[in-house]
């Protein structure tokens, strides 16, 4: 046996490499090779922090229909034409799959001369942990070839802005932080217009060609040369809208203007005078923050960005409160100049509700015209509905979508303001929100690739990627592979998910290769998080051997997996697979099982409880009782509590159970971030170190595949069963985007157990209503039930 699963490996490994050869990404290759050259400044260092701007003015006879453009630089750009922005990037990936941007520059130019300039920065050793990074460089050229003139090449004009600087954030933020640094601008150094076509730049050099860096004549964009090998973006680009701010709470030394800043009035701050503002957004929010000012030279500010403030204590309490707080957070400067009009932007995104003006002005008063922000996330659009007769569902079901904006960029986030790293297991539950609240499952897509580019050889997945900072998390893995089949059976990508076999046969493969005789994983290397509510979240056995957490939560994937091999793979390795789940599930019963409290224990020792393994317990199949499970795990307070993060599978647990009407009563945590004065949900409960966190905004997807009760019967949603858990709610509707259309249902009770449903499907589709243990067929188009 032994040997014809080393011969499958091996044959798997073989159709992997010939399914790369085909895969998309190759068949979206662009027509036209690269014959651009990277270009960067002369002589700066490769990988120093640096800020450079590029120009290249262009002729053009007449306006064009079309003009595109394939676009990307290392670290990050900003991509102006004729003075207007209109694209950013790249969007991040690693340099065996760096990203570029197809533009069409077309409704931004005209005929006559026509500038195109780029914005190019590189933090240096400063950058942030989630940004991958070659050099300095920058990339450009047309699709057509009567437009090569536009491809970056010695053409192109270049500065060195020494205006900027970076600091390191980690210094003012309170716990850890690996996000984008604080940034520091001398506007007296700073080119002013340089991004406009009257800008003088007689005096700029020639950009200079990256030795190396270009793709080869002929070459595709796997070039073998190629120092970033270039692949497409494959999702859109982010949303940029203009936002203000709410209020000023509070100020000393100037007297405030009552329509200041979200109105029309200037702000004047004196000469030789401090000041100090502290402004409230009155929800906390992402992106580029904007001060117009005009005069104040020799002024300087400081802005600092904070989620919320703190106490003395350096406790946050309500975050609506300000009385005897400070805020502490993220810090970028302007040292100002005396010009009119100058208009400041940051390079890179910040989080905040609150923001602080520290001013220290000179010989001249500072003038701040306009304090506002460029909101600037991934473009979901909130499709589906959720409303009941409890009004403060409704709260948490609008605080569980701000925070799930803000916690997607070109990548899922864990936390716009702390991280920015892309996590597995935050990455699962917000994938699902993507499908269940916008019917976007384009950054879905994209997530679950660069994991599967993340794999080193034993097979295993990085935990966050794209990262420059590695870091392995076994359990993780596993939530990749469930990723996976949550896509197929929301989408139905027979082939996208067919592409990911043999990753997901790898880590299990690493996983079947650490269980002991008894059935049991032994001792695992590297970082086995589970739960930040065990010891480094790390639940008990798994390090030294005998975790039954771990090895319940091998045992639930196990079976999605035999799922998705029966669906797009091999019916061989499906059974395999249920073989494998049903060997653990025995192994954790006898071992593991204590008789006298009805629960299953951490470890065959028996001396730890948890909701972690229980819930696992129940979703692997090992419950054999499961309803008494979830009672006991519910009731015993004794036992580890799930965190808000973890709670996701707990929840999925009383579903599975069927004791899915006690989700509401389970949502009090959420209730309290409520009345802590919370706009998004908390990482962790109090004292939590960020206040956004979108692995806690699992209750937008509950809402309406456990309450509502609308899951999918088969993959792609080709059918739905929907079986609603209202709990003490006396009505409920709702709507969601599927596949083939929208989903439909409104539910009123009647008396104790008596239900009218209304339920909408979409064309072609079928599917099966179950209330108190009835099921009735369900047809496209209305469907009126009377129970």
């Amino acid at each position: 046996m032994a040997n014809i699963r080393a011969v499958w490996w091996r044959l798997a490994a073989c159709l992997f490499l010939i399914s790369c050869a085909f895969s998309p990404i190759s068949a979206q290759a662009p027509q036209k090779r690269w014959t651009a050259k990277w270009i960067a400044y002369p002589d700066a260092p490769p990988q120093g922090a640096g800020v450079f701007h590029f120009r290249r003015m262009l002729d053009l006879p007449e306006k064009p229909r079309s003009f595109l453009v394939r676009v990307s630089a290392d670290n990050r750009y900003r991509l102006f034409v004729n003075g207007v922005s209109v694209s950013v990037g790249p969007a991040r990936g690693d340099m065996l799959h760096w990203r570029y941007e197809t533009i069409d520059l077309a409704p931004y130019l005209h005929a006559g001369s026509n500038l195109f300039a780029a914005l190019v920065w590189n933090w240096g050793e400063l950058r942030p942990g989630a940004q991958i990074s070659h050099r300095t460089g920058f990339l450009i050229q047309s699709d057509s070839a009567a437009d090569a003139a536009i491809d970056s090449g010695p053409a192109w004009k270049v500065y060195w802005d020494r205006a900027y600087g970076f600091t390191p954030g980690q210094s003012d933020v309170q716990g850890y932080y690996a996000a984008a640094p604080g940034e520091s601008v001398d506007a007296s150094l700073y080119p002013w217009g340089w991004e406009q076509p009257g800008f003088d730049d007689s005096k700029w050099g020639a950009a200079s060609p990256v030795s190396g860096g270009a793709l080869p004549a002929g070459a595709s964009a796997y070039g073998e040369a190629a120092e970033w090998q270039l692949v497409p973006r494959l999702i859109p680009l982010p949303e940029e809208r203009t936002i203000h701010f709410a209020e000023v709470r509070r100020s000393e030394g100037v007297t405030v203007p009552r329509s200041f800043p979200a109105g029309t009035a200037a702000l004047t701050i004196p000469a030789n005078s401090k000041a100090s503002l502290l402004l409230d957004q009155h929800e906390l929010t992402m992106g580029y923050p904007v001060i117009v000012a005009s005069g104040g030279r020799g002024a300087v500010a400081t802005i600092t960005f904070a989620e919320s403030l703190y106490d003395a204590q350096n406790h946050k309490g309500n975050r609506d409160e300000i009385a005897g707080k400070t805020i502490k957070g993220l810090k970028d400067r302007i040292a100002f100049d005396g010009g009119e009009a100058r208009h400041f932007q940051s390079l890179w995104l910040r989080t905040w509700r609150y923001v602080q003006f520290d001013i220290q002005t000179g010989a001249e008063p500072l003038r701040l015209d306009d304090v506002h922000a460029i909101f600037s996330a991934y473009p979901f659009q909130q499709r589906a509905s959720f409303a009941s007769d409890q009004a403060w569902i409704g709260d948490i079901w609008n605080i569980d979508w701000r925070v799930f904006r803000l916690s997607a960029f070109e990548t899922f986030w864990d936390t716009p303001y702390y991280e920015q790293f892309q996590y597995v297991g935050d990455s699962r539950i917000e994938s699902l929100i993507s499908l269940y609240d916008a019917g976007d499952d384009r950054l879905m897509r994209n997530t679950i690739e660069q994991f599967d580019q993340s794999r080193i050889s034993d097979g295993l997945t990085a935990s966050r990627y794209p990262s420059s900072l590695p870091q392995y998390i076994p359990p993780f893995s596993l939530w990749w592979a469930a990723m996976v089949h949550d896509h197929w059976m929301y989408r139905g990508d027979a082939d996208f998910a067919h592409r990911f076999l043999p990753g997901i046969r790898a880590v299990i493969g690493w996983y079947e290769r650490q269980l002991d005789q008894a059935g049991q994983l032994g001792p695992m290397r590297w970082w086995n998080f589970m739960d930040w509510t065990f010891p480094r979240g790390v639940p008990p056995g798994a390090n030294d051997g005998h975790s039954t957490a771990i090895s319940l939560q091998f045992a639930y994937v196990l079976r999605l997996t035999a799922d998705l091999e029966r669906g797009v793979g091999s019916a061989a390795e499906a059974e395999h697979d249920l073989a494998l789940a049903d060997r653990i599930n025995l192994a954790a019963r006898a071992q593991s099982w204590d008789e006298t409290r009805g629960l299953f224990a951490d470890t065959p020792e028996k001396r730890q409880f948890s909701q972690q393994t229980n819930a696992l317990a129940i979703l692997s199949g090992a419950a054999t009782q499961p309803r008494g499970v979830a009672e006991r795990m519910l009731a015993d307070k004794s036992i580890t509590q799930a965190s808000y993060y973890f709670r996701f599978y707990v929840d999925e647990a009383l579903h599975e159970s069927g004791m899915a009407d006690r989700y509401l009563t389970e949502l009090e945590p959420w209730r309290e971030m409520l009345r802590l004065g919370l706009t998004t949900t908390l990482e962790e409960p109090e004292p939590s170190r960020s206040d956004s966190h979108a692995w806690s905004a699992h209750p937008n997807y509950h809402l309406l595949a456990t309450v509502l009760g609308i899951r999918p019967a088969e993959p792609g949603f080709r059918a739905v069963a929907i079986a609603p858990a209202l709990g003490e709610l006396k009505r409920a509707s709702g709507h969601m985007p599927v596949p083939a259309g929208e989903i439909a249902v409104d539910f009123q009770r009647r008396g104790i157990s008596g239900l009218d449903a209304s339920i909408t499907l979409p064309p072609n589709m079928r599917g099966s209503f179950v209330w108190n243990g009835q099921t009735s067929p369900l047809q496209p188009g209305l469907n009126k039930i009377r129970r």
